[in-house]
């Protein structure tokens, strides 16, 4: 039964189409669809006269896995339509049978063009991200890019005397190759978060890096301000990376792969530094600048806080949201 709801959800069809009917909303702002609401909602709204807007925060649309990652790489197999590669390797899950459905509703609804004609406006949150859409077939003029935005952002805090990592414990976030480079520091690491491969590299024992698991957000903003900088050392194209900008709220660099969206985000020698992605040796390098030149350090800082003021404030992102759904309203009336 879940192989074919994921496809066309009947229940949600008719509750999302009630929705419209009572509350006869402007816009019909989608974040995730899968696997219980289905594609189908898209069309109770349309019957309804409900303009469609669905972000874009990973890449499902083109990658049944959502990543854009398998076995560890980066993985484009599946962009342009041909989802028979995410089958063979079971990319969902690591299973052949939802893989299979994820596949299923992604075939039916491309060919169908429900993501081309039934969806008024994407929003991506980088170029980088939209570039890989347009590639995977999404309509260029239907997607938008807005980034992230940090509500409530923290008085800057400048100087600091140990790191930060913020996010995910899992291998495309690149925390193993954080700790292969910080062998070679000494300086303290503060790594907030938790994820399948925590307990992994807690056991390594690395001196001076120290595990905090999962904190509350104000918590955990409030260590990334005393810190000196932020790590981000992810593997995978993420499609933003929102530690990157809480960290600039805060008046911190951020030492990022060179990849993806981080090069987008960072500018390498003026919010941040750049290191080559999996090269511990690289990132060693990066960090040790940053923490023999604590004056580096800040006056990186005070240009993130520059950044942040200037891209993604929420005054700022409310104006750049609303002019999407203006132009979503503008397209679903044409």
């Amino acid at each position: 039964l879940l192989y074919f709801v994921t496809t066309w959800s009947r229940k949600s069809y008719r509750e999302v189409k009630e929705l419209c009917r009572k509350h006869r909303p402007d816009i019909a702002h989608f974040h995730n669809t899968l696997p219980l609401i289905s594609p189908s909602a898209y069309y109770a709204c349309k019957q309804e006269g409900v303009p469609v807007v669905q972000a874009l925060r990973n890449y499902r649309l083109i990658c049944p896995s959502g990543l854009l990652m398998r076995s560890g790489e980066i993985c484009e197999d599946c962009i342009g339509g041909d989802f028979t590669p995410s089958l063979k390797h079971k990319c969902y899950r690591d299973s052949y049978i939802q893989t299979r459905a994820v596949v299923h509703m992604l075939r039916k609804h491309w060919k169908r063009g429900t993501y081309s004609q039934i969806v008024d406006m994407y929003i991506a949150l980088t170029n980088f991200a939209r570039d890989k859409f347009i590639e995977g077939g999404l309509p260029a003029e239907k997607i938008a890019v807005k980034p992230n935005f940090m509500l409530d952002p923290p008085q800057p805090c400048i100087g600091g005397d140990y790191a930060v990592f913020a996010g995910r414990i899992s291998f495309g976030k690149g925390v193993h190759v954080l700790l292969k480079a910080w062998r070679q520091l000494d300086f303290p690491l503060t790594v907030i978060g938790d994820g399948p491969q925590r307990r992994k590299l807690e056991e390594m024992r690395i001196p001076g890096v120290n595990f905090l698991g999962y904190l509350p957000h104000g918590d955990a903003i409030e260590l990334l301000r005393r810190a000196r900088f932020l790590v981000f050392p992810a593997l995978l194209y993420e499609t933003f990376g929102r530690a990157m900008i809480e960290a600039f709220a805060c008046g911190k660099p951020v030492i990022a792969s060179r990849l993806g969206t981080a090069t987008e985000i960072v500018e390498d020698g003026k919010t941040g530094l750049l290191f080559e992605p999996g090269d511990a040796e690289d990132l060693a390098a990066k960090a040790k600048t940053l923490i023999d030149n604590s004056s580096l350090a800040e006056e990186l800082g005070r240009n993130a806080r520059e950044e942040f003021e200037a891209k993604y404030t929420p005054e700022r992102n409310h104006r750049e949201l609303v002019n999407i759904y203006l132009a979503a309203i503008r397209g679903s009336s044409t």
